[in-house]
């Protein structure tokens, strides 16, 4: 199987090193991945702040970089959920609905299309210690995972799973509502990051690295001893 690699702009920019894992464990499980050096962003930023017109550009460019009929996986499901939920709303009674319907279909997150589409759970990979995984908003409510990370996660050698208190609860980053609302996005922080240091975990482990990422900042700040750990990261471990 063929799939296309979406590498969303912030994982492009700060943590490349995911998306290299992420394609070592495509292949590791006989996935050929090609990819596009002339994609760019989703459109979603522009979209959430309101300009229709700017995403609208970007979104167009997005589908002319992606057609085709290949697998398009990606290690976020906040772009991939922006791609299945709102594109529509930007191409309706367009020249491109069509285009865009089959797209919304071909789109998955990492851990949905590991075990959704490829039908794995077990990759061989290895990580001691105790682990608690955060739900991010756009992969609990806009694509639907719940149990695909956790059944990978189930099978990492030498990973305690725990589930912490108010797993479904946002972690207070949405994009720019940290920048705008900084002190409640804080004290969500606090609240989901307390959570997690309440489990005893070692690791928090989610499908989104801007969940990651807000966490991660609010951890090394208060000093906390506690780690946070992109999925693809994890599966990588050998």
């Amino acid at each position: 199987m063929r799939v296309q690699l979406f590498i969303p702009c912030f994982v492009d920019q700060l943590y490349p090193e995911t998306a290299f894992n992420m394609v070592k464990v495509l292949e590791k499980a006989g996935v050929e991945v090609a990819y596009n050096e002339e994609q760019t962003c989703c459109g979603q930023p522009a979209f959430n702040a309101g300009f229709r017109d700017e995403a609208r550009e970007v979104c167009t460019k997005f589908l002319k970089d992606f057609d085709g009929h290949d697998y398009i996986v990606a290690p976020s499901a906040s772009c991939v959920g922006f791609v299945r939920n709102y594109y529509s709303t930007l191409f309706n009674n367009s020249s491109l609905h069509n285009q865009v319907r089959d797209m919304q279909k071909r789109i998955f997150e990492f851990s949905s299309f590991m075990v959704n589409v490829l039908g794995v759970e077990d990759v061989g990979a290895s990580l001691y210690g105790k682990a608690t995984y955060h739900d991010s908003c756009a992969g609990l409510r806009e694509c639907r995972i719940k149990e695909e990370p956790r059944k990978l996660l189930a099978r990492v050698k030498g990973l305690e799973m725990l589930e912490m208190n108010d797993v479904e609860t946002c972690c207070g980053f949405g994009g720019s509502f940290a920048v705008k609302f900084e002190s409640i996005s804080v004290a969500m922080a606090d609240q989901k990051v307390n959570n997690a240091l309440q489990t005893g975990a070692d690791y928090i482990i989610s499908t989104d690295l801007s969940c990651l990422m807000h966490l991660d900042g609010y951890i090394r700040h208060k000093g906390y001893p506690i780690r946070t750990m992109h999925i693809a990261d994890v599966l990588a471990n050998c």
